[in-house]
């Protein structure tokens, strides 16, 4: 919804972010797009060991969007706009308003979590009815205009029951128990569905709830939550974030401290958001580290050896010959804080890995390839 804090957060985790958080609805007009590392301790560290001129971290891309209303699916607001931006991310963060403010309004004038994740859940379901309903004439229409043509049975079923789920305001991500069979088919006939994306919700609460643990809307809201599908759910304080954002730029380490010590070893919620963001997308990253480069490559979970090489150049697909790389924990296991890896090598950690090698998240790598002219190149 509008006003419920999402340019705040969008300005707060991207990098030079600048989004306009004004007190009023759709000051979001046009998407924003940022991006912000993901923080990882075990890039940290290979950055401290080989302090190298270049260093990339792994990036979420971040995408601010106007707010969406009741009718939306039907043009109210942005609405039309505001879906087909939505339809073009990857995943989701849904921001939920769970705090009391009268100076911050609220467009429908009252604070109840539940009734705007209602709205919200309607409105994405309607649009994607209406999109799968297209979708279903578009083929029943093919099959009319030739004779040979015969739709299966498992096209049936699976339009049937994405039909009934969206009707009753359920999303599709994860509202049943899918086959394979089912799968395949929903990403061969609507992949284009909003409500297959992850999602996180985000519960933005008071500094005041956020520093005692306690919310009065939280069993509302989880019990809402289970009953469409389920998800990840991740209470935090825009109004706690942004204070101790400033406290760190303006190098206030009293006052700091000060904020930070009622939370008994809890502090900022920002790292996980960005970490729990990329994991729903089903990203990963192994490293390449040396003298001139620490560097993340993000990849898609289960991706095999030459798949990775592709990340970095398609000719290391084309040419992928085997790939050199270590776990990150034996690398730090064995590492006397030379910057090589004679030392996983002596310690018999450092392999050789086929293409069929499942690349694990926080792999060191190294590819060897074939070049296009010919010739071995490392």
């Amino acid at each position: 919804l509008p006003n419920v804090g999402k340019s705040s957060l969008f300005n707060l985790l991207g990098e030079s972010a600048d989004a306009a958080a004004e007190n009023y609805p759709f000051c979001t007009i046009d998407p924003n797009s940022t991006r912000c590392a993901v923080p990882d301790k075990r890039y940290g560290n290979l950055c401290d060991i080989w302090n190298p001129p270049s260093k990339y971290p792994a990036y979420l891309h971040l995408v601010d969007i106007a707010g969406l209303i009741k009718g939306a699916s039907e043009g109210a607001g942005l609405g039309n706009a505001f879906l087909s931006h939505i339809q073009a991310v990857d995943g989701i963060f849904h921001m939920v308003r769970a705090f009391d403010n009268k100076e911050v309004t609220h467009v429908d004038d009252s604070i109840d979590p539940v009734r705007d994740m209602e709205t919200i859940a309607g409105e994405l379901c309607k649009k994607d009815l209406a999109y799968v309903k297209q979708q279903r004439e578009n083929r029943e229409k093919d099959v009319k205009k030739n004779p040979t043509m015969k739709l299966p049975p498992l096209f049936f079923t699976v339009m049937d029951k994405v039909e009934e789920m969206l009707e009753n305001s359920q999303p599709l991500r994860n509202g049943c128990e899918w086959t394979a069979p089912e799968v395949d088919k929903i990403n061969e006939l609507i992949p284009g569905c909003i409500t297959l994306k992850p999602t996180v919700y985000l519960v933005n609460i008071s500094k005041k709830s956020f520093i005692s643990g306690g919310n009065r809307f939280f069993i509302k809201i989880k019990e809402w939550v289970d009953s469409h599908g389920g998800g990840l759910i991740l209470p935090f304080s825009i109004e706690f974030e942004e204070e101790l954002a400033a406290l760190k730029k303006n190098g206030d380490v009293d006052g700091e401290k000060a904020l930070l010590e009622p939370l008994k070893g809890r502090g900022s919620v920002l790292p996980r958001i960005v970490k729990c963001g990329y994991k729903q997308l089903e990203l990963m990253y192994y490293f390449t580290a040396g003298e001139k480069e620490v560097r993340c490559w993000t990849l898609a979970v289960g991706s095999t050896a030459p798949q990775a090489a592709g990340v970095i150049h398609t000719d290391f697909e084309t040419g992928f010959i085997k790939l050199e790389c270590c776990s990150y924990e034996d690398f730090i296991s064995t590492n006397k804080g030379e910057k090589s890896m004679a030392s996983v090598k002596a310690a018999g950690k450092y392999r050789q890995e086929g293409k069929n090698y499942i690349v694990q998240d926080g792999d060191i790598c190294h590819f060897l390839f074939n070049k296009a002219t010919g010739g071995k190149k490392k």
